[in-house]
Order: structure tokens, then C-alpha cells, then sequence
């Protein structure tokens, strides 16, 4: 009988309706409405495909059935998806009305329909169907006994057509395997654009059969085959993303002038160009007033485009600040020749010079902000970068070339290096509500675009920069204006973050290795817990000056385990607000669980540290924070007052930036406490 009843509640449950709110898909649709019931999965499950798609659709549903299959180890019969109408009568129907095209403005809407029997995909074209296909992965559900599909009908299309992600491979060299990983997890949350940023003063990253030096001098021996680039931009076609290669002049030059010096704007050559080693900007740059500078350009674009077959390419073109081009008189003299007043008129000259280079191969120029001047092109494409960090006020950057005639793309807000809160990104519109652009202005703006520059990540750690907080980025640029929900947010990412460990990102594997190397193969848990309240340090205070590491430095340390959002320190805010709300018995034993748990990790790294050198710059931060939590507990259970003077001495010692390049991201949660 007792069995029986345990039955009987389970189906209930099972069968129990799933609200949208339970749901967590990112980005949220445009529409969505549930009902009351579900599509069972079971072994039999086929798809089938009409219409008439681009053939990368038939690898997205099988990569879609493999990925299910792996989720829910049912064994579908169906393997290989390879043409269509094959299985008419299958559960999962797909229809594309037209062959995708992987470009800009394109219609990549999809409607999703599920009922009991049969789930409906109708896309516009493929480009639709693949993200449609993402969100039936997301919305899967399941109980003890089975694996479900609540019943839902979505209509949904992207607010942005640019919907994009930078990788800088030049400082910190990533190779292919790192970036089609990338490329997946960008498609399961719908990004559309991979910004590649193939050269910098610290390498170049593109094979040019034509100038060898290139890779032979500039590269470390660390670069893509052209045949790797292919291969490249085939996946990313197949995944529906649209690839932007970026060859950055005539700044950020020292790669390039290692192997043709002979372009360079150095007065005289006494120290040779050399590829940087350290971060920061430098003064290499190209001359302007050589026309061999112009032919080498001309025979690299006619050499890379090609191997592009996107509309668009990234010239950089920022960070140029002249001082070469001041201290040559050549360049001076060429200046005046040519009736040019400022370095601006100048790098606006050699910028207009590369547009018919480009044009030549059906290509559209695009660069950093910097290229924006008063004769500069309005085909360009402006790539707003500067905000606050900048001098400029929040959104002004991407507004001001909107308001004068330009194409341009937000970065502005989602610089991932930055190691800044995704609350700050999740909240950083391209077109804020209070905006006071003209319609015409506002359709100016393209989208956004997360940047990860690589100058303090290696292969092992970037997808822990870039992930799971590009997935709020993705969907700022991709749902309503209205979704800015941060609890929301925070609940559906973390299930986005074990669905991207699933499609291969590293993000979490990839910090308990690096525990590991830090414990010197002790156990982890009390590292991996005092991580998930430690942070990096941000908005480039770790490595102030660019010089404390090198592109060669070690990457393995305390600070690279750590994320931007610590999980820990989001939960102890939630449970120090209820607190100071209501300090109930339940609300008072949330806080002192978390103090009680901080005191008995700094003892357990105290005694793994005498095995462990690298936990050493570690112990101050663990230390302050055990002092601070014990006098906090004589306060809170006690209710005794404390010596204030300790007090306060304490809590800034919880704020000090000086130990293992992190910070205690429980700090401003803590001084609230102390403060009521």
C-alpha cells in the first residue's frame, strides 16, 4: 500500500503543470505561453525536416539528437540526419521556408509548438530552426522515472541582428579546438557574430602565404593555418555564425613590424621592433606616408579575405597615439604636403586608403571607435569600445555614431577582462529606454558585442571568462527590452552553465584542475569554497602597468580559479538582506552557517598550506575574514557589542586588494551587516 501511494504521488507530480517561471531558457522568448501537460520522450523519438533549408541544418538536428540521447540515455534509433522528408511520421517536424544566409538582417525567427504528440519547429529558414532547436534542449524537463517536454507554444525572434562575441587570440594564442568549442556554446545561446582578433603587438595569428615573415618572425610559431581558418569559418557557418576577422592597424604593430620594420614609423632603427611580451599600449605603428605600407595591406587583405566569406572586416584602427608618427619628420612633412592638421586627419587618410583594398573583395569596413572622425567613410562600421573607464559617459560612445550617420556595434559594458559583475553587463542596453535617439538613429545600432581579451587567460581558462556570463549578454542583445529580472537571471544561468559544460565548455572542469595544482593534490574543498567568495581583481587592477605578467606567466593561481560572479557572496547577500529585513531564527542561522563555514576554511587552508606553497598568498584574505566572522557571531547570537575600533579594523582588512590578485566579494555584504 505504502508503495503504491509513492507511485501514485510521483505521477502526480510528474504530471503536475510546469510554469514558464520554472523554465530556464536563455535567452527568454519574445512570447511564450505553457499548458497543462507534456510530450514524453521515449527511444522512438525521430525528427524530420521540409522545406527548403540550407544543408547545415541536417548537421544541427543530428547534433541536436546526439546531444538529447547523451542528456537522456534513451538510444534513439535515429542516427545520421542526412535528407529530407525521411521520416514523415516522426514526433519532432522541422519546416524551413527558405536557405539561410549567413549575414546580417536576416530573418532568424522560429515558432515552437508543443503538444502531447508532436513537436512543430517552423522557421523562416534554418538559421530560425537551429535556435528553435536550442530552445527545445533548454526546456527539457524530467522527473524520477522519465524525460519530458512541458507543452508550450513560443514565437521568438532576435531584438539585434549583431549578437556577437571577440576573442582576442593575438596576446594569449587559443588554439582551433578552443574557439569551435566557443563557437558551439555561442549558437546553444544564440549569438550570431565571432569577432576574430587575429594580430596585436604581441603576435601574429594568420598564415599569409605570400609574406612568410608574417608567422616566421611575428608569431612564436603560434598561429592558424589558412587551412585551420577554413576550418573555422566552416563550423561556425554550420552553427549559423557569421565570422569577422580583425587585422588590427595601423596601432598595435610590433608583430607586424618584427617582420617588415621597413613600414614602421620609427625615426631610426637603433632598437629594432619586437614582439611585446608585456600588456599595455605601444608605440609601433605603421607609416602612412610609405606606399609600401599600402602594397604589403593590399597583398594581405587579398590574401586573407578569401578566406572570409562574410561582408565584414575589422581594421582595429585604436590606441593609436602618434608618438612615432610626431617624432618623424618624414611623417611631419607628409602631413603638411597632403594638407592634414592632427594625427586624427592622418590615421583617417591611411584608414580611407585600406576601404578599396577591402571593397576589392565585396568587404565592408569596420573599426574601434577611434576610426570615427569627421571624414571618415559612413559605410564604415564604428565598434564603440569607451564608457566610463574612458572618461565618457555610459552609452555616449555608441550614440554619437549613431547620431552621425554610422553603422555601430556596443562593446562597451560587455568587457568580459574587466572581471566585472554580469548584473553590469546583464543591464547594459545598446538602446537604453531613456534613449533619446530618433527612430532612424536607433536602427544605426547593429547589436553588442562581448569582448574577451586575452592578455590574463590562457586556453585552460578562457571559457571561464567568457562563460556562463556571456549567456546574460546573449540575451540582453537577443529578448524583449523588459527582461531585466537579475534573481531571474542568476537562477536560469546557473542551469545554462551545466548545459554549456555538456557541449564541452571548460568553465568548471577546469577550475578544480587548477584547485588541484594549488593544493598540490590535497583535497580541494576548502580552496573550492573559499574560491566561491573570492573574485579577481577588477577592471584591470590585476597586472596595474601591464607588466607583472608576462604572455608567457603562469595562469594556474588562485586568481585564475576564480570567476567574476562568486557564487558564495551572491548567496550570503540574499541571506544578509532577509536578515536585516527580519532576523527571525531561520534568517539569523542562514548568516551564522555562512560565518561558522569562513572560520572552519581558514583553518583547513592553514593546515593544507603546509603542504601547499601556493595557498600561502591566500591565508591574510582567509584570516581577516575568519576574525571578522567570529566577532560577528559574538554580536549576532550574543547580542554583545563588540570593541567598534576591532570592528572596522577588521572589515577593511576584508577589503585589502594586496594578496593573490583577488578580493573578498562578501565584502560590501558584511560591512551592511555591520552597519545595521
Amino acid at each position: 500500500m505504502k508503495y503504491t501511494l509513492i507511485l501514485l504521488f510521483i505521477a502526480l507530480i510528474s504530471n503536475a503543470q510546469i510554469k514558464k517561471e520554472q523554465l530556464d531558457l536563455m535567452p527568454w522568448p519574445q512570447t511564450i505561453n505553457v499548458t497543462n501537460d507534456t510530450f514524453k520522450l521515449g527511444k522512438n523519438f525521430k525528427l524530420n525536416i521540409t522545406g527548403n533549408p540550407n544543408s547545415r541544418i541536417f548537421i544541427g538536428a543530428t547534433n541536436f539528437l546526439r546531444r538529447l540521447d547523451g542528456l537522456t540515455g534513451l538510444f534513439f534509433d535515429q542516427g545520421f540526419v542526412t535528407k529530407l522528408n525521411e521520416f514523415p511520421k516522426a514526433e519532432l517536424q522541422i519546416n524551413c521556408t527558405q536557405n539561410g544566409k549567413i549575414a546580417l538582417h536576416q530573418n532568424e525567427s522560429y515558432q515552437l509548438d508543443i503538444t502531447p504528440n508532436k513537436i512543430v519547429i517552423n522557421a523562416h529558414s534554418d538559421l530560425g530552426a537551429l535556435h528553435g532547436l536550442e530552445t527545445l534542449l533548454q526546456i527539457l524537463q524530467n522527473n524520477s522515472t522519465e524525460y519530458f517536454f512541458p507543452t508550450v507554444s513560443i514565437n521568438d525572434f532576435p531584438r539585434f541582428t549583431w549578437r556577437g562575441l571577440m576573442i582576442d587570440v593575438a596576446r594569449h594564442f587559443q588554439p582551433v579546438d578552443v574557439i569551435k568549442r566557443n563557437l558551439d556554446a555561442m549558437a546553444a545561446v544564440k549569438l550570431n557574430v565571432f569577432h576574430w582578433h587575429l594580430t596585436d603587438d604581441q603576435g601574429w595569428r594568420i598564415q599569409v602565404n605570400k609574406h612568410p615573415k608574417l608567422t616566421q618572425l611575428g608569431s612564436d610559431g603560434l598561429y592558424y593555418t589558412q587551412e585551420e581558418i577554413k576550418s573555422v569559418v566552416k563550423y561556425a557557418d554550420e552553427r549559423g555564425i557569421l565570422v569577422v576577422p580583425e587585422i588590427d592597424v595601423p596601432g598595435h604593430a610590433s608583430a607586424i613590424l618584427t617582420a617588415y620594420p621597413e613600414i614602421g614609423s620609427a625615426k631610426n632603427m637603433s632598437s629594432p621592433y619586437k614582439i611585446e611580451r608585456n600588456a599595455g599600449i605601444f608605440n609601433p605603428t605603421l607609416d602612412p606616408s610609405n606606399p609600401i605600407t599600402y602594397q604589403l595591406l593590399s597583398e594581405i587583405f587579398d590574401e586573407v579575405c578569401p578566406l572570409f566569406p562574410g561582408a565584414y572586416f575589422h581594421i582595429g584602427g585604436d590606441e593609436n597615439e602618434g608618438k612615432e608618427w610626431d617624432a618623424n619628420p618624414k611623417i611631419q612633412e607628409f602631413k603638411k604636403k597632403i594638407k592634414l592638421v592632427t594625427n586624427h586627419d592622418l590615421q583617417t587618410f591611411f584608414t580611407m586608403k585600406l576601404i578599396p583594398m577591402l571593397k576589392k573583395h565585396n568587404k565592408q569596413l569596420m573599426g574601434w571607435e577611434e576610426i570615427m572622425t569627421k571624414d571618415m567613410s559612413k559605410n564604415a562600421i564604428i565598434h564603440s569600445w569607451k564608457g566610463p573607464n574612458e572618461g565618457l559617459p555610459v552609452g555616449q560612445s555608441v550614440a554619437n555614431a549613431a547620431k552621425n550617420g554610422y553603422q555601430t556595434v556596443l562593446s562597451n559594458g560587455y568587457y568580459l577582462d574587466l572581471m566585472q559583475s554580469v548584473n553590469d553587463h546583464y543591464l547594459n542596453d545598446p538602446i537604453p529606454e531613456n534613449s533619446t535617439l530618433t527612430v532612424e538613429e536607433k536602427a544605426k545600432i547593429l547589436g553588442g558585442e562581448a569582448t574577451m581579451w586575452s592578455e590574463l587567460v590562457s586556453p585552460a581558462t578562457i571559457d571561464s571568462r567568457i562563460w556562463p556570463r556571456t549567456a546574460a549578454i546573449a540575451e540582453r542583445l537577443w529578448s524583449s527590452q523588459e527582461i531585466i529580472d537579475l534573481s531571474s537571471m542568476h537562477k536560469r544561468m546557473k542551469n545554462v552553465s551545466f548545459r554549456l559544460e555538456e557541449l564541452g565548455i571548460t568553465h568548471i572542469k577546469n577550475k578544480a584542475m587548477i584547485l588541484r595544482n594549488i593544493s598540490n593534490n590535497q583535497e580541494i574543498k576548502a580552496l573550492a569554497e573559499f574560491s566561491n567568495i573570492c573574485e579577481p581583481l577588477k577592471i584591470y587592477s590585476r597586472n596595474a602597468g601591464g607588466t607583472e605578467y608576462q604572455m608567457y606567466s603562469p595562469l594556474t593561481l588562485f586568481a585564475d580559479a576564480c570567476s567574476a560572479d562568486a557564487s558564495d557572496a551572491l548567496d550570503f547577500d540574499i541571506a544578509v538582506n532577509r536578515f536585516l529585513k527580519n532576523n527571525n531564527t531561520e534568517n539569523q542561522q542562514s548568516v551564522i552557517n555562512f560565518l561558522n563555514k569562513w572560520m572552519v576554511i581558514n583553518t583547513d587552508l592553514i593546515n593544507l598550506s603546509l603542504n601547499a606553497p601556493l595557498i600561502q598568498p591566500i591565508l591574510p584574505l582567509s584570516k581577516s575574514l575568519s576574525d571578522l566572522s567570529q566577532q560577528l557571531l559574538v554580536r549576532i547570537k550574543d547580542k554583545r557589542v563588540n570593541n567598534s575600533l576591532l570592528l572596522i579594523e577588521l572589515l577593511e582588512q576584508c577589503n585589502s586588494k594586496n594578496h593573490a590578485d583577488v578580493e573578498l566579494a562578501v565584502y560590501k555584504s558584511l560591512k551592511k551587516l555591520m552597519d545595521n
